[in-house]
């Protein structure tokens, strides 16, 4: 218990201290956010709020997981999954910020990049931690196993939750709160299920998460952007690839899946029909349209990733 408290304070901690010196170096660096024209008017006065926040996040959970964690190589892969994804979503803003191309990495950039970091767990995880192609089915209580198929599934996890919680960060402490819940539930699941160092790792994910809300709750004061939201993705993919709860991973992210799917339904929609499913997406911004607060959507989507993460819990 010692070291799940060690890795709270620590992560938490690094944020809130660094945070009043970081931000105010954001600003002189003028690293600030670009805010599309085509996204609700109300969010343009959001425009040159400082982006790049998510460096304070990984780095809280780094230290933290180095200081508090066993060193094993499940802790050192499931660092290396989020740094990876540290590094697209860096570059992805430092583009986009620094050399004011607001599109960023390509996506055929970014796609190499999720690639080369899926087979490398392929790698180290068949051969080193012994994961093998079988999937948990929750509710049958079954493994199933898929063959070569799972390796598809992996990388389709990786790539999913990366970009999916990259989408649901669209508000002031939505994908930050959300993850922080998901990554609690994920220091339980990891407990009962005997990875204890991971645990320790989900439990820095969700203490820097929370440190972040101080500065990123409505009114945001600094966003994560890429750098943040892709790693931080990432990290949720790590902890259901080596839990071997992938299927599970969907339900307790189940924010990020209905973040993800309102996207695809809304351009599949339009290129097939021309009509648009939602106002506006992703879904957080349909409700927006619709009159509901900044304040009240965030709310409202931290009370249904809290329902799906104890349902998870209750499946487990």
């Amino acid at each position: 218990m010692d070291s799940f408290i060690l890795a709270a304070v620590i992560a938490a901690g690094f944020v809130l201290l660094t945070g009043p010196f970081f931000i105010p170096e954001l600003h002189k660096l003028k690293f600030g956010q670009s805010i599309r024209e085509e996204g609700p008017a109300s969010h343009q006065a959001k425009s040159g709020t400082p982006t790049m926040g998510g460096i304070m996040i990984i780095l809280g959970i780094t230290i933290a997981t180095l200081v508090a964690a066993p060193f094993s190589t499940e802790i050192m892969l499931a660092l290396f999954i989020m740094l990876g994804h540290f590094v697209l979503g860096f570059l992805d803003d430092y583009i986009k910020v620094v050399k004011k191309r607001n599109l960023g990495l390509k996506a055929k950039q970014k796609m190499l990049g999720q690639i080369i970091i899926a087979v490398v767990t392929m790698f180290i995880g068949t051969r080193m931690l012994g994961i093998d192609t079988t999937v948990w089915v929750p509710v049958l209580d079954s493994h199933i196993n898929i063959g070569a198929g799972y390796y598809a599934l992996l990388l389709f996890v990786m790539v999913g939750t990366s970009n999916a919680v990259n989408l649901t960060d669209g508000l002031d402490g939505l994908a930050s709160g959300t993850v922080a819940i998901a990554a609690s539930s994920y220091a339980v699941v990891c407990t009962l299920l005997g990875h204890s160092d991971l645990a320790i790792f989900a439990t820095a994910i969700a203490a820097a998460c929370v440190g972040f809300l101080r500065f990123n709750a409505h009114p945001a004061k600094v966003f994560m952007g890429d750098t943040g939201s892709l790693a931080l993705g990432g990290a949720m993919a790590a902890l259901g690839i080596l839990t071997h709860t992938e299927v599970l991973l969907a339900l307790i992210g189940l924010v990020f899946v209905c973040e993800a799917l309102s996207v695809i339904i809304q351009v599949a929609s339009f290129k097939s029909t021309g009509k648009r499913v939602f106002r506006m997406s992703p879904i957080h911004h349909h409700f927006e349209l619709g009159g509901w607060s900044e304040w009240k959507v965030v709310f409202v989507f931290w009370t249904v990733g809290l329902l799906a993460s104890i349902a998870a819990l209750e499946l487990l």
